[in-house]
């Protein structure tokens, strides 16, 4: 079973567990990001050891090679000291590596390509576990605005008996007449509790005022009864105070 098949597995089945709980959507989304980011740290150490199997390898593959290039040079060395025999043996090892070399050249580049295979997962895998990370808040908005509409939809079943409605009308109706009546009885009283003996006399207060001071009047202009009539006289007027006061303007 490869890596991601296995990842994939245990998240679906963290996964399915948390929604089966009915748990708060917040903590659920929150423990499926922790889950896909501890499955991911997990799948980025089998793809480390994957890659370095894979240059592991390679280090193998020269390896051989390297010694098939040994012997062969040997091989060449033995000819020329007329050394047959030696120069079979050596050329034995040589084909030997170069065996080698290609069955680990092989199995080299299957390594390889499935590495970058892995890479590449790994690296949607990431883009994905990102993108739910952009995603979380947009779904708990909406889980919330889902439940309340759920909730404004169970009060609004609740109240949708029209005796419910009605009785809270007529509370209403018995509360603002009540305080209707109050406010009556209130203004009714205040008329009543007056002292009309004390208004006629203020009334009274308030004639002598105008008459005692029509009276005042009369008595300063020698109009009233009992007086003589006083003459206003103009005051006497220095009429060389007046030359002088003209000539000032003038100047």
């Amino acid at each position: 079973m490869g890596i991601f098949q296995r990842l994939s597995m245990l998240l679906r089945s963290n996964i399915n567990d948390i929604i089966t709980r009915a748990e708060n959507p917040e903590k659920m989304l929150t423990q499926i990001l922790q889950d896909m980011r501890s499955q991911l740290a997990r799948a980025k150490q089998e793809v480390a050891v994957a890659i370095a199997d894979e240059r592991k390898l390679r280090v193998q593959v020269d390896d051989e090679r390297g010694q098939a290039r040994d012997w062969e040079e040997r091989a060449i060395l033995a000819v020329r000291e007329g050394r047959d025999d030696l120069a079979k043996q050596a050329l034995l090892r040589q084909q030997e590596h170069t065996e080698r070399a290609s069955i680990l050249e092989a199995t080299w580049r299957r390594q390889a390509e499935e590495t970058e295979r892995l890479k590449e997962s790994l690296r949607q895998l990431n883009e994905k576990i990102e993108e739910a990370r952009r995603k979380k808040s947009l779904l708990i908005a909406k889980q919330k605005r889902a439940q309340a509409q759920r909730r404004i939809h169970e009060t609004m079943a609740g109240l949708s008996d029209r005796s419910a409605f009605e009785a809270f009308d007529r509370m209403a109706e018995k509360i603002e007449d009540a305080e209707r009546r109050t406010l009556a009885a209130a203004e009714v009283a205040e008329s009543l509790s007056g002292d009309t003996l004390e208004e006629e006399f203020a009334r009274l207060e308030g004639d002598d005022s105008v008459e005692q001071r029509l009276l005042e009047l009369k008595t300063q202009l020698g109009l009233a009864p009992g007086t003589e009539t006083k003459r206003l006289r103009p005051a006497h007027i220095d009429e060389d105070e007046v030359k002088d006061a003209i000539l000032d303007d003038e100047g």
